[in-house]
């Protein structure tokens, strides 16, 4: 599966990108002299109003990823630009100033909540740090379009809200900015399905109306497809598949895309594909991954070319890039 190359991303002056990252590298000690590949040089990017989906199993290097571009921590190696400035490398006040336009909405939306601070002043904590509160009809109004209650919730503490106030309240929090970038790192993983629908809304309505590019990361095939104009597919820390989310279901090539859609029983693919794996499959450890194809342990079609040489994404059709030798 997976490999490198930069044939997906889109040129700058076509594509108005605001998001450019191109051979990120994360890597954590492990102690004994290792460390853990988190992930191994991806690439991709981001234009203006587009919402990238990146989907994969946990333990694939999505959020890693996410943190990485928002420099949290700062990746090993590889390149972050936001609206064309490189963010890798700045010292932490320019990088604090200039990371100022791309927000980040966590998994645990209580644990992201200081649990002694009301909720209005977690909503305008972030205009407050900038030196400047914002007044009462702002942040009122920030509230109402995550569908919160001011008069019933300003007061509150996260311990007095379920779980979808408290992601509501990182919504309209991230939201104060103004920010051009939102990163959803598994938003809607810990709610339950009625809840994860309704979360799901406020962002497609906070993206229409703030204008905002979002990078949606998660595990659920189905969220991912309904959010996203395109979709990244990882796996091990490296892209294998990058495809328009329309054509997800019905054109997926990789053998590991396909993987995932035959562990979702109503997911459709097209006719004569088919979903597998290795019969007694290997799965491997990020902190000593395969060599050649980090798929092939796993993968029915490896052969010894797999093992010898790591596959490049190439484009297929417009838009849609894979990495394997066999398709």
């Amino acid at each position: 599966m997976a490999g490198t190359g930069t044939t997906h991303l889109r040129p700058g002056e076509s594509g108005d990108r605001v998001l450019a990252v191109e051979d990120l590298v994360v890597e954590f000690p492990a102690g004994r002299g290792q460390k853990v590949h988190a992930v191994s040089g991806i690439s991709f990017d981001l234009v203006d109003g587009e919402t990238l989906g990146i989907l994969g199993e946990s333990g694939c290097g999505k959020s890693s990823a996410g943190r990485a571009v928002m420099q949290l921590p700062p990746p090993v190696g590889g390149s972050v630009r936001l609206n064309g400035a490189e963010l890798t490398g700045l010292g932490r006040a320019d990088l604090r100033e200039r990371r100022r336009t791309m927000q980040m909405i966590l998994q645990n939306p209580v644990a992201a909540l200081n649990p002694r601070r009301k909720v209005a002043d977690l909503v305008a904590e972030g205009p407050s740090v900038w030196g400047g509160k914002p007044d009462r009809a702002r942040i009122e109004a920030v509230l109402e379009s995550v569908g919160l209650d001011p008069a019933t919730v300003w007061d509150r503490r996260p311990h007095e809200l379920s779980g979808g106030q408290c992601q509501r309240v990182c919504i309209a929090r991230a939201l104060m900015l103004d920010p051009r970038v939102l990163i959803c790192d598994e938003p809607v993983s810990s709610l339950d399905v009625s809840v994860q629908a309704q979360i799901l809304n406020v962002l497609e309505a906070a993206r229409e109306r703030h204008g905002l590019s979002m990078i949606f990361i998660a595990h659920d095939l189905a969220v991912v497809k309904n959010v996203s104009d395109r979709i990244m597919v990882m796996y091990l820390g490296k892209v294998c598949e990058v495809v328009p989310s329309g054509a997800l279901a019905g054109s997926a090539l990789h053998p590991y895309t396909r993987l995932l859609l035959a562990s979702v029983p109503e997911a459709a693919q097209g006719e004569g594909e088919q979903g597998g794996e290795q019969e007694n499959a290997e799965l491997p450890s990020p902190l000593n991954p395969p060599s050649g194809c980090r798929f092939r342990t796993r993968c029915p079609l490896a052969t010894d070319r797999c093992a010898k040489e790591e596959p490049k994404l190439r484009q297929t059709t417009e838009g849609h890039h894979v990495a394997c030798h066999h398709v």
